[in-house]
């Protein structure tokens, strides 16, 4: 797992400390050295206590008491939520869409009971509420302890909500049709000379403006809905989505619909998905050092590994 800024922030500081620790002469430790490592080693591991006592179901300050409230879009798409089996019961609002949230399959289902496990509830002890994704990021309380529909981190919108560390690192992909010049497109130049599209208040038309700079002004449309119809509708040449969002799309969702490949990201630049929670939550520090302990132990790679694997083979557009 490629790590947010911050976590690898925390790893440098953890490095730098252990090199110090070998660093410090062996033989001319006095007994109030000696003493004060101690009490420091003790003190530390206090802190630890402390915060691990924090970050319960008992002591978070959840939205109800003993329950963590998880918000997501609907409909809950695939590969992000799987679609219920013959005879799955599925809660509204998710009753009529295409993937139920509480079944635990799908990446983001999974991912949001994995988190739930780590900090120590029970599946019985999340609950799940719509929440329109415009809704998530805009300034104000929210009726969710955490959120995630595929939330890239930006830093303009850490001014309204808090943004976690990361749980998947993703490129963004373009998506055109097969009667299309763009489906042999091999480069950015080829991308920028087409009329694009994507979905408004999102990282697709960040790209496509700050990165691809196409010679015509993109299309926003309102949602990833609006702008798959727009390509279809033959209102713009290519669209870009997420990777995992565009590989569902061409394969569940058009009939004629190609894939041409994801777009490349600077080093260190890659985008990746973060829990959305109330700005200065009380829960942030919680579900921060659960992701990073989640990231160390290999759990996000292999909840990626289990349900994107075909995502992040995907090849890529040269620039």
């Amino acid at each position: 797992m490629r790590r947010s800024p911050r976590a690898t922030s925390l790893a440098l500081v953890s490095s730098i400390a252990l090199l110090l620790m070998a660093c410090a002469p062996g033989t001319s430790t006095t007994p109030s050295t000696s003493a004060s490592a101690s009490q420091s080693t003790a003190a530390s591991e206090s802190a630890s206590a402390s915060e691990a006592a924090a970050c319960t179901p008992e002591t978070m300050q959840t939205k109800t008491p003993g329950t963590l409230t998880v918000g997501t879009d609907n409909p809950a798409f695939p590969p992000y939520f799987a679609e219920p089996e013959e005879g799955e019961d599925v809660p509204e609002p998710w009753s009529d869409g295409v993937g139920n949230p509480y079944n635990g399959r799908g990446f983001e289902s999974a991912m949001a009971y994995a988190l739930a496990e780590e900090l120590g509830f029970t599946e019985d002890q999340v609950q799940w509420i719509q929440v329109p994704f415009n809704n998530s990021i805009a300034p104000g309380p929210k009726d969710f302890d955490v959120y995630l529909a595929q939330v890239s981190f930006t830093e303009e919108r850490t001014q309204a909500v808090d943004l976690s560390e990361g749980y998947f690192f993703s490129n963004q992909a373009l998506v055109t049709t097969a009667d299309s010049p763009l489906a042999d497109a091999t480069s950015l130049a080829d991308v920028a000379a087409a009329k694009l599209g994507a979905a408004g208040n999102t990282t697709s038309l960040t790209y496509i403006t700050d990165k691809i700079q196409p010679s015509q002004e993109p299309r926003v449309y309102d949602d990833n809905t609006g702008a798959k119809l727009g390509l279809e509708a033959g209102q713009v040449q290519g669209v870009v989505f997420d990777a995992a969002t565009a590989y569902y799309i061409v394969n569940v969702e058009m009939a004629n619909g190609v894939l041409v490949g994801q777009l490349p990201s600077d080093p260190g630049e890659q985008e990746h998905f973060s829990f959305v929670l109330d700005k200065d939550s009380p829960l942030t520090d919680c579900v921060d050092q659960a992701l990073l302990t989640m990231g160390e132990n290999g759990e996000l790679d292999s909840i990626a590994a289990e349900w994107l694997s075909d995502i992040v083979d995907l090849p890529f557009i040269g620039e």
